[in-house]
This record gives C-alpha cells, structure tokens and sequence, in this order.
C-alpha cells in the first residue's frame, strides 16, 4: 500500500512492516512480554474469521470486556478487521459493587445494540446476569469459544463506525459516543506529528490507563499503531497497587511519553517510596501529559517536586485537555515551559471575569488548540465571550464524534452547526484555555458560582485522607435560608491511630477556610470505595449528592469467597438460561 492509512485497519497492516514495534504487557510481577504487530495482526486476522464464522455482519456492534491484555487486542483489531465496531466496557473491579457493575454493564450492553460479547473467560463467569438481562443474538463467549474461519480483513472507508466508546458520565449516565475511521484516524494522526523528535530516539511510551477508555485506547494503543512504535501496558489495578512500577517501567524501556490523570501524579506522589526508585532513571521522559480531569497546580508541583532527584524536569509536566465525543485531545500544550500556572482573583471569577492578582485561585493552562482545532467561549444566550470573560466552551474539529449512537435528540442537543458543546465552564487567555468547572457541578454559594476542584484541592496531602477523594457539592436543604456546601472525604486505609473522624473533619475545614474563605456547613469522612465513580475513575458528584439523601451512600460491600462463587453460580445459572430461551 502506498500514501497514508485513513483507517484503522490499514494502520495495523502498515505496522506490520516494522518488526522491531509492537505491544508490550508488564504484570504486577515486572515480567515483560512484547508482542510485535505481525503477532497481533496474525491473531486478529483470525478472530475476524470467527466472528464471520460466528455469524457477525459488518457494521454489528462486538461488546468487549478484558482487562488489560493480549486478548483484548486481539479482539478489538479481530473486529474492525471484520468491519464490526468494537464496544470496549469495563470489566468487574471492585467485587463489593458486583450488582451496581452487572446493572450498569447491562444498561450500556442495551444502549450499544451489541449483538455479541467477548469476554475474558474469569470475567464472563460473572457476567451472566448483565447478558441474560439483553439477550445479544450471538450470546456471550471468549475467544477460544468462537467457531473457526477462514482469517478474515474486510475492507472499510473512513466514514464506516469504528468504535462506540461511552462517555465518561460524570453528571449523567454514560452516553454512546459513535466514532468513524477517520475521526479516530484524525486525532491519531495529529497527536502522533505532536510527539518529540530525539536522535537516535524513536516516540515510546508506557501506560497503566485502562484500555476502555478514550485516553488509554486512542491515546495510547492507536497513536502507537498508526506511528508505528512500542507501547508498554501495566494493568491499571497494579499500577493502583504499586504506583512505582509505572514510574520503573518508563526508566526501564526509555519511555518518551507517558499520560495520566491528575489523580495518579498524586498518588505516585503519595505512595512510591524512595527505596521503590533505586536504580531508575526519569530523564527520558520528555512528555508528562495530565489530563482527563481537573488538574490541580499543587499536584502539578508536587510531583516535579518530588520526582525531580530521579532525573523528572518539569517542563515534561503537560496539562491537556478534551473529551470522549472529540475522539480524545482538544487542547495541548505546545512548548516545553516551567508549570504552567496562573492565579486569579477569587471575586472576580465568581463574576465571570478572569483578573490575574498575586494571591487567588491558581489555575493550569491547558494549553492551545490542536492543529485544525477550534474554541470558542459563549454566555448562556449563545453570545461568543472575549478573552479572560467566563463561559461554556465549545469546540470544532476534525475529530468530532457522528453523535451518540441512537439518540439524534440527545446528539442535537450537543452538536450545533459544527459546534461541540463540551459542558465545561473556562475561558480563553492570550490564546491558551483554562478551565474552571462543569456546568452542572458548579457550586452556587450566596448568590455566587464557585468551582468545586477549588474546594476538593484544599484538602489534597491532609494527612489520613486517600489522594484524590474528595467531592464538593451544593444543595438548597429544604430548612436552610440558602444552598448548603457538603464536601465528602474518604478517609484512608491506614490512619494514625487513635484519629478520628471529627477530627479529620475539623482539619478539612480548617483548610477550605484558608485557601478559598468558604464555610463547609458539613463534612462526611467515608469508608475508602464510597464515593461513586465513573468507568475511568472520574468522581460523579451529582451521584454522590443524590445518593447522600436517599440515604444510600454506602461503602462497597465486602465480598466472601463464597458468596462470590454464589452470585458467578447465578450469573451462569441466568446466562444459561437465556441461552436455551434464544431461537
């Protein structure tokens, strides 16, 4: 083939042309195993073959539910090489939530029209309730179950759905963002000619990101396809086990680029000890991209801080911005620069206005528009906004999503005239944009709009809490004169002892006062686990609010042995069951 790939498909096939590239997987044990491309080209030639054989027609939907792993690549390239779209779920993590994740699994099975689920063979033992609820035409097997065919790669254009991927529903449930080839191929394309050039150095990068995920899977997985280069993957629940072999894993193999959300520069920060880092070696890294989240400047700091005696500069320290239904990145951070951090003042911002002032709220720029990107900054009647003026940020560009599958009155409520309503709160300053908030998660405080991250960073490195766990709401109680701030900790797992929660709290608060002159009319110090969360971890604070006053804000359960072997028996026993029902 000559010129440049305008699919997926034939990215891979091009990757196949340079031997020494592939996929490496690194367990929690640090054994290594790289597969090149010719390898996963191989194995997803044949599982394309048995998705025909299966009886799977171009265009259907494939759910896909692994862990990070080898299979998980052979079945998402299996299925575009079918010209099927994948629809990457997650898997079960926290057992103590099973019926939550077996309830939303089957809503976002329902929502996606999947007519088959692949499924790693230990996941799909407890996934027979979520597929007995949806009744996919072809059931659910693992890949070793599939029926064998003749290997298959079916031709597909640009404009053919590659992927369906769910947004990360932080205010509200998890919508199905359709994607075409060419809009993947687009945002691939532009971040892989962003990469930093080093002699005698080729673009590598490690991830522990999930693989469902926008950022882990575009990010990460497609941009090294289509370069082509070597990505090495952890399995994110090692790296939330063992925040230190993210950072081994970069100094081991050279990484140039590795990407996380805020809250995992916080709990590297938090948890790696220094006799964990013997040895490893930072300098390599040239790319530190944060984004996903909000990002906290102290984090930020932080973690260059921290970090820097092992060889991090921290000018690699990228904050970045963008969303699910623009393909991944909108934003970024063109030039290698000190910590890109600016304060203003706090009372101008609840006014709308950005003013720059020595002390005040510190905010990350996260940088400019991506090459054949565009912003623009609006008030709530549609009016465009003028630098440093606040408002609700919308975006256009060559990677915008064909809308949410199945729901066109949901899709025109975001996508007006080539506009992408983001739902985001920022304004735009000397070009660059900063981000204040989600529009439905913004506190209003006696008349005023405040950011809940404000709130929630105050209390970030309070000893006793878990890095990252905190949410900051406001409600209008029915026996208050006005809205009432609550801001929900969760304590960590291993505490001082004889500290106790009054006093957690009285340190919260004392902390809010101070870094934002807020009163929190209560504090709630949780279990670890309780606070709600979205597939790629994201806090939903609307769910923590409405769960607080049904009275249903509850920690994960704690599962026996035993009784998880009972709800797999029920889970089968229920998938069996609609297995003989099916005509």
């Amino acid at each position: 083939m000559s010129g440049v790939s305008t699919t997926l498909n034939e990215a891979l096939e091009r990757a196949v042309g340079k031997p020494a590239t592939g996929l490496r997987f690194l367990d929690r044990h640090e054994a290594a195993e790289l597969f090149p491309y010719e390898e996963i080209h191989r194995r997803a030639l044949d599982v394309a073959g048995r998705l025909h054989a299966a009886g799977v027609r171009r265009g259907e939907r494939v759910a896909l539910v692994y862990p990070t792993s080898p299979d998980f690549i052979a079945a998402l390239f299996g299925a575009l090489l079918a010209g099927a779209v994948p629809v990457p779920l997650y898997p079960p993590v926290r057992l103590g939530r099973l019926a939550e994740y077996l309830e939303q699994t089957s809503r976002l099975l329902h929502v996606s029209g999947a007519v088959l689920v692949l499924a790693d063979p230990k996941v799909r033992r407890v996934l027979g309730e979520a597929v007995a609820s949806v009744r996919p035409r072809l059931g659910c097997k693992a890949l070793h179950e599939l029926p064998a065919g003749v290997p298959t790669s079916v031709g597909v254009s640009p404009t053919d759905l590659a992927l369906v991927q769910f947004s990360s529903g932080t205010t509200v449930d998890p919508k199905p963002v359709a994607l075409s080839h060419r809009a993947v191929k687009a945002q691939v394309d532009i971040l892989n000619a962003l990469w930093p050039r080093d002699a005698g150095m080729e673009p590598s990068g490690v991830s522990w990101l999930p693989l469902y995920h926008d950022m882990g899977l575009i990010g990460c997985v497609f941009t090294a396809v289509s370069y082509p280069g070597t990505l090495t993957l952890l399995p994110p629940e090692a790296f939330i086990a063992r925040p230190a072999l993210w950072l081994r894993a970069i100094s081991r193999y050279r990484a140039m680029i590795s990407v996380a959300p805020n809250f995992g520069y916080a709990l590297a920060k938090a948890k790696i000890k220094d006799e964990e880092l013997e040895g490893v070696d930072l300098s390599s890294w040239l790319l530190a991209l944060n984004g996903a989240e909000a990002v906290a400047p102290s984090v930020l700091r932080g973690f260059s801080d921290r970090f820097e005696r092992w060889g991090f500069r921290r000018q690699a320290m990228t904050p970045v911005y963008g969303l699910s239904e623009a393909a991944l990145a909108v934003t970024f951070s063109h030039e290698a620069r000190s910590l890109p951090v600016r304060r203003f003042a706090r009372a101008s911002l609840s006014r709308g206005v950005a003013e720059e002032a020595v002390e005040g709220r510190e905010l990350a720029s996260v940088g400019r528009p991506l090459p054949g990107f565009s912003l623009k900054v609006t008030d709530d009647s549609g009016r465009d906004r003028p630098e440093g003026r606040l408002g609700r940020i919308f975006v256009r560009g060559p990677s915008l999503m064909d809308g949410y599958l199945g729901a066109p009155e949901a899709t025109a409520a975001v996508l007006k005239d080539g506009w992408l309503d983001t739902g985001d709160l920022g304004f735009l300053l000397q070009g660059e944009l900063y981000l204040t908030g989600r529009a439905k998660d913004v506190l209003i405080l006696r008349g005023r709009n405040h950011a809940p991250e404000e709130v929630e960073q105050a209390v970030e490195g309070i000893s006793g809490l878990r890095p990252g766990c905190a949410v900051a709401v406001s409600y209008l109680a029915e026996e208050a004169e006005g809205e009432r701030l609550i801001l929900f900790v969760e304590r960590a797992r291993a505490r001082k002892p004889r500290e106790t929660d009054d006093e957690i709290a009285g340190r919260c608060r004392r902390e809010v006062r101070i870094a934002t002159g807020l009163s929190a009319d209560e504090i709630r110090v949780l279990e670890p686990g309780t606070i709600p969360r979205t597939s790629s971890g994201k806090r939903r604070r609307g769910e923590t609010l409405r769960r607080h006053l049904e009275g249903t804000l509850l920690p994960p359960e704690k599962v026996s042995p035993l009784k998880l072997l009972r709800a797999m028996a029920r889970s089968r026993a229920a998938f069996r069951a609609a297995k003989r029902e099916t005509p």
